[in-house]
C-alpha cells in the first residue's frame, strides 16, 4: 500500500481535469492504496516573493494552505497533479504552488512517482508539452523521484465536457498501477 497524494489544481467547478483526477483516485483507492485528494479550490495560497527565508528556516514566511499541501506531498509515495493547460502551460495556481512548495527543496522526501494528468480546449498532440516541462523542471529538483506517467484529454472547454470521454477510464486504470 502507497500513501498517494493527488492535487487538482483547477479552480472551476465541474473542471474536467478534476474529474480526471477523481478517477485517478478512484483507481488508486481500488488498488488498496491511501489516497489523499486535495483540491486548489477554496486555498488560500500567496505568490512567493523570492525571499528565500525558506531555505535557511525549513518553512515559508506567509501563513496560508501551503505549508499543509506541503508536508503532504512530503510524505507521500506518489504525487499526482491535475492542471487545465491555459496558453499550452499548467494553471497559474499549480505554478504559484510549485513556487511556494520552495521549502521543501532541502528537506528529505518520500515521493518517487509524479503523474501529471491534463485536460484542454486545443486537441493537438503538442498541446501538452509546455506543462510538461514545466512539472519535469520541478520533478528534477527531487533527484529521487520522476515522472512515472501523464495523460492528457483535449478538445475539452466547458465544466463537464469531459463526461463519457475514454480517457477517464485511462485515468482510473493509470490511478490502478500506482
Amino acid at each position: 500500500m502507497k500513501k498517494v497524494i493527488v492535487i487538482s489544481t483547477s479552480l472551476r467547478a465541474g473542471s474536467n481535469s478534476q474529474m480526471l483526477a477523481e478517477q485517478f483516485v478512484e483507481g488508486a483507492k481500488a488498488a488498496g492504496n491511501e489516497v489523499e485528494f486535495i483540491t486548489l479550490r477554496g486555498k488560500e495560497i500567496k505568490f512567493c516573493v523570492g525571499c528565500l527565508a525558506c531555505q535557511k528556516t525549513g518553512a515559508c514566511v506567509f501563513k496560508d494552505d501551503v505549508p499543509a499541501i506541503m508536508e503532504q506531498v512530503l510524505n507521500a509515495d506518489m504525487v499526482c497533479w491535475a492542471t487545465p493547460i491555459y496558453y499550452h502551460e499548467m494553471s497559474g495556481q499549480m505554478k504559484t504552488l510549485i513556487d511556494r512548495m520552495n521549502a521543501m527543496y532541502p528537506k528529505d522526501y518520500r515521493f518517487r512517482d509524479v503523474y501529471l494528468l491534463a485536460t484542454a480546449t486545443e486537441d493537438e498532440e503538442h498541446v501538452p508539452q509546455r506543462t510538461v516541462a514545466g512539472l519535469t523542471g520541478w520533478i528534477d529538483c527531487y533527484p529521487k523521484s520522476r515522472l512515472a506517467g501523464t495523460l492528457f484529454c483535449g478538445g475539452v472547454t466547458m465544466p463537464r465536457d469531459i463526461a463519457g470521454n475514454a480517457q477517464l477510464q485511462q485515468a482510473y486504470e493509470m490511478g490502478k498501477q500506482v
